[in-house]
């Protein structure tokens, strides 16, 4: 297919205006703009819930050249409020595509810009900050489009949980496809299964898959389940799972959390899980400048790297952490919180995605490591 010249235009919330053309859905859309310097993975970057109400800026300079698939989806539809690039590639070549980029962003009303200086975009990102933007086929005025931009909420103190978590409660089975699985050593099928309850606030199916992978019956409940909810199903470990908008806002996670922590069952927090599990152990968060968005981002501590896939604009305040926990992981870029213990209970979680999707597999031995304190405490409860 031949992509649209209808002009579009790009503004953010301090006035800067960029004009390009349009290669999603026409309209206008706000959200915060931000950005992603992963080299692959734009579908699942698309269809993560984590970034929900969030403009994404794609550093790669050409888009689109393996289209889309259904495989890929991370929910079951795009997340995104936009989508920017430098170049869109408007005939896919891949044996998997079934729709191009343009036609999938059409199909669910995603407005998308290209042909602007993505560089000089991010560059102005990292030395301001992540802030609110537009992207309008219909208004081409900078000035008529600011005044819109201006007029939205801020990402800080947004609660936009209950925009993604499941409204329903469900099972996930599904474990990663035996075709794509890279841990030889990893199998469902050793005869122990281990019950998990999965509080959504906005999870990916690709860690659903790597829990079912390492043998977990998965039971995913919405973000505003009671507690006493969750403990019905007799779970032997909690998973707080990845998410959008401000942590500190999600307050009944937070108060679901802490009285969970009371039960002493083992508890893994991904990403949003991490701030959340945070949060209720009295740590505090804040929103980091422009975030952490892409698949090279090194985390460790003591002489141990792991190379991770990011995506969070919020972190855990360093000092606030209670005595009883210590820190397992700094980014090395930044040197903020990306993991967290606690010393004598079994909690633990990380502020990067270990289930990667896309990205690089160093962190997988983060789900061994849950099953392994649900196998734990079944023996000292036996």
């Amino acid at each position: 297919m031949s992509i649209s010249a209808q002009p579009a235009l790009l503004v953010l919330a301090d006035g800067t205006s960029y004009c390009g053309l349009s290669f999603g859905a026409p309209g206008t859309t706000i959200g915060e703009v931000v950005f992603n310097t992963g080299m692959t993975g734009y579908q699942e970057v698309l269809t993560d819930p984590s970034y929900r109400g969030q403009i994404v800026t794609f550093t790669y300079p050409e888009l689109g050249n393996t289209g889309v698939n259904p495989e890929d989806e991370e929910s079951n539809e795009p997340q995104i409020k936009g989508a920017i690039a430098r170049n869109i590639c408007p005939r896919p070549s891949n044996w998997r595509s079934t729709q191009s980029l343009s036609e999938y962003l059409i199909e669910h009303k995603i407005p998308g810009i290209y042909g602007i200086d993505t560089r000089a975009l991010t560059r102005k990102i990292r030395t301001v900050g992540a802030m609110n933007g537009a992207i309008s086929t219909e208004i081409l005025d900078p000035t008529e489009l600011l005044q819109k931009v201006q007029s939205a909420p801020s990402m800080a103190g947004l609660n936009l949980v209950r925009e993604v978590t499941t409204k329903e409660v469900y099972q996930w089975s599904e474990a990663t496809n035996p075709d794509w699985e890279f841990n030889p050593s990893v199998s469902g099928d050793s005869g122990e299964q281990f019950t998990v309850v999965a509080i959504d606030f906005g999870v990916k199916k690709n860690i659903l898959r790597r829990l079912a992978s390492y043998g977990c019956r998965v039971v995913v409940v919405p973000a505003s389940t009671p507690p006493a909810e969750i403990l019905k199903y007799n779970p032997d470990g909690i998973f707080l799972s990845n998410g959008p908008g401000d942590p500190s806002a999600v307050t009944e996670g937070i108060e679901t959390t802490k009285e969970l922590l009371k039960s002493s069952k083992p508890v893994f927090g991904i990403c949003m899980g991490h701030q959340v599990l945070g949060l209720a152990l009295g740590a505090d968060t804040f929103k980091l400048k422009f975030g952490h968005r892409g698949l090279n981002q090194p985390a460790g501590l003591q002489q141990q790297v792991e190379i991770t896939s990011q995506n969070h604009g919020f972190a855990i305040n360093a000092d606030s952490l209670a005595a009883e926990v210590e820190i397992t992981h700094l980014n090395l870029n930044d040197r903020t919180v990306a993991g967290l213990r606690h010393k004598s209970l079994p909690l633990f979680s990380v502020q990067y995605h270990p289930e990667a999707s896309p990205g690089p597999h160093d962190a997988d031995y983060l789900f061994e490591r849950f099953v392994q304190a649900m196998r734990d405490d079944r023996k000292a409860k036996a």
